[in-house]
């Protein structure tokens, strides 16, 4: 942090200058017009070792990377916390003042905190605190506080921080996109996380309900170019309804980015209100490294990922290729196909149920009840396999038993209406009522204590996010409750599984939508969750790798759900747990779209065979290494005792590759998947020509253990 002899000046003029006039040091202007860097001068920085706020003397500002050798720039001066008024004015020029440093001890280590205040001609005093850790280098996090000064009252409706533009880098040929961004919001159109921006770019990226049954994420936006990148977000501790907007305007050589709160408070003649805590990023490559540190920041605020069974690892057979109207004789008829394959577990779905919210056992597929269910899971476990129960909680079926004798479950809007949840035609129960928690961890008795199911497969885009509740029966301290509880209800799930066995596995399907981070420490197995294709496959398993950890178990979820409808490639490349939803000849019409064949036994066997062998999502992803918008072709790579593994994909490829990442030394180089000998490289970073369509897995051997 500097103040130079000539800033001395500026602050010193600007100080007096609030006594007698503070029309003379600032003025309300419209944030969105980006102004001339020529125009403004930094008056005072933030610093931390790889990152630099530069404020001037209206307190916008401007971000710079310290992570190479020379400072970069990475953006213009811009209006960066500010606020709307009910008369439709934007106050978002404050007079600096004054600024302080000292020093911090938190949950995220040591640090600084820097207090900069400043003074907009409206009445409202600034006071921006900033805070840097040791341990978080390319990290600074912002709390802001405004304060009425004047002596009438001051209504603001929504809250803006780390409002920043990034300049365009230089492009990586003339047919890449300027940048490429990561948005963790959730649509019903089950949209890609990642994804180039276009020139006209925009996506609100709203942390709550942007669809009936579609909300929450993690609440970070990053976009990044070839030459590096800006990520911001919120790290409370509790999901909050922030939108985290991004942008790439036509005929505009930069993109833009901030987080927002839209929260109407009436600020009485001395009262003040103060933002979130939000947090800016800075980073080379593309977004994996701001989740990385996001996932860390969270851990040291108490929101750590627990260890994870061996079983979470374990390749997969779904039912669900027999659907709904599946017997329990063609789902135990397929099971030795299952074993002799090499799967591992045997997953019951939907269709059990007489109804969402019930939960009452179909009496036409276990007339004798409990004893029924409990002699179907008996048999899956003679056959060595484990079983997964399927289950959508937080929804209940009109006409149900549930829905009759317990109304005040439900979630209602501020009308009194009920939520609805389209997939099933259900309504919400609201997480944050104990009625609903008491009946709920009832149920998670039964499956896994009565049934002795070894794991739950929870379904539904509806348990990402929940809308807030006006229910009057439930008296909560705020309608936002039943959102800030949602994570709280999964951990009672959660615990309650794993106390009744320590190996359960929780599975968590969002069905397309991004996870929402709150969630992610109450499950052990994320999946790909209806992927619409290989490539969301993909960048869903790089996002989740980065929130739980570079070994989480993350499912890639039926293989037939993959392009072709048997990419396994895409999940062995990535470490995603292998699964498939393939039936064998039956009665039932809807398992005729996955029939097994004969050549499909043989190479998905071999998959499952390799799978289970190579075990690589026990291994560490190195996400940081290729950065899966810029680099050609797309790359990610494991590490796996002294072992590299590579997974390459484009359409077409007839060039080199470059292998990073490895120690100095000679490697041999395997096709693993085709059992190719393909030579010897160099390290520590290798270039190897190759020729492939589709994918190309590699597995390199430290030469002196290559035998």
């Amino acid at each position: 942090m500097k103040i130079t002899f000539r800033n001395k000046l500026v602050l010193a003029f600007c100080a007096v200058g609030l006594v007698i006039s503070v029309a003379g040091c600032s003025q309300t202007t419209n944030p969105a017009i980006v102004p001339d860097a020529a125009q403004s001068e930094a008056v005072y920085s933030v610093k931390n070792t790889q990152i630099t706020i530069e404020f001037d003397h209206n307190l916008h500002s401007r971000v710079v990377s310290n992570l190479n050798a020379d400072s970069k720039t990475l953006g213009a001066f811009q209006a960066s916390e500010y606020v709307l008024l009910q008369s439709g004015e934007t106050v978002a020029d404050f007079a600096f003042v004054s600024a302080n440093e000292t020093k911090i001890e938190t949950d995220l280590g040591a640090g600084s905190q820097s207090v900069i205040v400043g003074q907009s001609d409206a009445g409202l005093q600034k006071i921006a605190s900033i805070s840097r850790f040791d341990r978080y280098p390319s990290m600074l996090f912002f709390k802001v506080k405004y304060s009425n000064t004047t002596e009438q009252p001051i209504k603001i409706t929504k809250w803006i921080n780390n409002h920043y533009t990034i300049n365009k880098g230089p492009a990586a040929n003339s047919q890449q996109a300027a940048f490429w961004s990561y948005q963790g919001a959730s649509f019903a159109d089950r949209r890609d996380w990642v994804m180039p921006l276009e020139p006209g770019f925009y996506q609100q990226n709203y942390m709550g309900m942007n669809a009936s049954d579609y909300g929450s994420g993690t609440a970070i936006s990053d976009v990044w170019t070839t030459t590096g990148g800006i990520a911001v977000g919120h790290s409370e501790v509790d999901p909050k309804l922030v939108a985290i907007p991004v942008s790439f305007p036509e005929n505009e050589g930069a993109a833009q980015l901030h987080i927002e709160l839209e929260k109407t408070r009436s600020l009485e003649p001395g009262e003040s209100t103060s933002t979130l805590e939000t947090f800016v990023n800075v980073h080379q490559g593309d977004y994996y490294a701001t989740l990385k540190n996001y996932r860390n920041t969270m851990a040291d605020k108490g929101l750590k990922i627990d260890e994870i069974p061996d079983s979470a690892y374990e390749s997969i057979w779904c039912a669900w290729g027999y659907e709904r109207d599946f017997s329990v004789d063609e789902v135990l008829a397929t099971l030795p196909k299952a074993k002799e394959m090499g799967l591992k577990w045997a997953v019951l779905d939907d269709g059990w149920q007489t109804a969402e919210g019930d939960w009452y056992l179909h009496p036409d597929k276990f007339p004798n009840g409990d004893a029924d269910m409990q002699a179907f899971v008996k048999e899956i476990n003679d056959q060595g396999l484990k079983a997964k129960l399927w289950w959508a909680p937080l929804a209940v079926d009109p006409g149900t038993d549930l829905l009759h004798e317990h109304s005040d479950m439900l979630l209602l809007d501020e009308w009194g209406a009920v939520h609805d949840v389209t997939w099933w035609n259900s309504f919400y129960l609201c997480p944050a009522y104990e009625g609903t928690i008491e009946y709920t961890k009832e149920l998670v008795k039964k499956m896994m204590g009565t049934w002795g199911y070894s794991g739950l497969k929870i379904d539904g885009q509806h348990l990402n996010g929940v809308p807030p509740c006006y229910n009057p029966k439930h008296n909560h301290k705020s309608p936002q409750e039943s959102v800030e509880k949602l994570a709280e209800f999964w951990k009672m799930v959660y615990d309650t599984a794993r106390e009744i066995d320590n190996e359960a596995v929780v599975e968590i399907c969002p069905c397309g939508t991004s996870y929402a981070f709150h969630n992610l420490p109450y499950m052990n197995q994320t999946v790909s969750s209806d992927p619409l294709s290989s490539w969301q496959v993909r960048l869903k398993g790089k996002t989740l790798k980065g929130l739980m950890g570079e070994s989480a178990p993350y499912y890639g979820d039926h293989v037939e759900l993959s392009d072709n409808a048997s990419d396994f490639a895409s999940s062995m490349g990535i470490g995603a747990v292998v699964g498939t939803k393939f039936t064998i000849p039956s009665e039932n019409k809807a398992a005729e779209a996955f029939l097994l064949n004969a050549e499909q036994e043989k190479e998905w066997t071999k998959w499952i065979g390799l799978y289970n062998k190579k075990m690589l999502p026990k291994g560490e992803y190195l996400g940081e290494l290729y950065d899966i918008g810029f680099d050609l072709p797309e790359a990610h790579a494991i590490a796996k005792e002294d072992r590299l593994y590579y997974g390459f994909y484009a359409k077409a490829w007839n060039k080199d590759l470059e292998l990073r990442g490895l120690q100095a030394g000679q490697y041999q180089v395997f096709d693993y998947i085709n059992n190719k000998n393909l030579g010897t490289v160099t390290g520590p970073i290798a270039k190897l020509p190759a020729k492939f369509n589709d994918y190309l897995l590699l597995e390199l051997i430290p030469i002196a253990n290559a035998e």
